[in-house]
């Protein structure tokens, strides 16, 4: 194999480790939860969670849920000792009846790069773990009962390609769980949103292609990131469930950077402190989470800062 290979097979396996425990705890736990569980009352502002932090890492919106009576978990399962229990705290172990489905057959659709086994991965055993909580049984993921739960209801991942990782994944899990089901899905995708609907659910899982989540709008001077706008807020807010992320593309520079200049208000500059501009941007995400997502009917995740899986 040549060395170009050899770095490519390396980078394909580093990322499948890292995105099998990034989408399983922080995305497809947060949603079973929430499909389990029903929206949880209350909660604080995203704004409040994120003042007094220097840099923000996560940030979770809370809602109610809206239309039918969501079903409860047994009560060994959803609770210990009167508490519910927190899917966070939990452990990696070995389960022989893992993975759910073969990226080679069940789901034609994935995107090769994110394919390990299509490159030759020899060995299997790093499918076979799920995440153990602590104080709780999970069930076993499965695709009809998430989809009877989540009946009439848009799933929107915001973000970069670690958003589009997350969302092919769920949409090979479901599509693998119902593979006869009449799914509605695009020739081809659209450069910045791309919608499957599993149409006899109603359910609708949807990636919104956003690198910095705040504005890049082309001017007379070039292309101009707005650090205190986002306009595509108003499409995102009409969503049930939204997960965010960004941040690996705040770093870069040269000829792959995403724009040319940088605003807050009035003021435009050619570059600032790029962690200070991401937490201006942040703050702009936060206010506006805040200000125009209706928490009587949407449910927010914020994923955390992650490595990068490109080189």
């Amino acid at each position: 194999m040549s060395k170009g290979g050899q770095r490519f097979g390396v980078v394909t396996i580093f990322f499948f480790f890292f995105f099998f425990f990034f989408f399983l705890v922080i995305v497809i736990l947060p949603i079973l939860t929430c499909a389990v569980h029903g929206f949880p009352h209350g909660g604080g502002s995203v704004l409040e969670e994120t003042r007094g932090r220097r840099m923000i890492i996560s940030a979770t919106a809370t809602a109610t849920a809206t239309g039918r009576k969501q079903k409860q978990l047994p009560k060994q399962q959803a609770q210990e000792g009167g508490t519910r229990c927190n899917v966070f705290q939990g452990s990696w172990v070995y389960d022989s009846s893992y993975p759910m489905y073969d990226t080679t057959t069940a789901c034609p659709f994935i995107r090769k790069e994110f394919d390990c086994l299509k490159f030759g991965r020899p060995d299997r055993d790093y499918l076979r773990y799920r995440w153990q909580p602590s104080a709780c049984t999970l069930p076993r993921f499965n695709a009809k009962d998430f989809l009877n739960r989540m009946r009439g209801k848009r799933i929107m991942y915001i973000g970069d390609s670690l958003s589009l990782n997350n969302w092919q994944s769920l949409v090979c899990l479901l599509y693998a769980g119902v593979p006869n089901s009449n799914i509605t899905r695009p020739r081809q995708s659209n450069a910045t949103m791309t919608t499957f609907t599993f149409e006899d659910y109603g359910v609708s899982v949807i990636i919104f292609h956003s690198l910095h989540l705040v504005d890049i709008q082309r001017e007379s001077i070039g292309r101009v990131m707005k650090l205190d706008s986002i306009k595509d807020g108003a499409l995102w807010k009409t969503m049930d469930v939204l997960v965010f992320n960004t941040w690996l593309w705040w770093p870069v520079k040269g000829p792959r950077q995403q724009w040319d200049y940088i605003q807050e208000g009035e003021k435009v500059s050619e570059d600032m402190d790029r962690m200070e501009a991401f937490h201006k941007a942040m703050m702009t995400w936060a206010k506006w989470v805040d200000a125009e997502v209706d928490v009587a009917s949407t449910r927010v995740f914020f994923q955390g800062i992650s490595p990068s899986h490109y080189k």
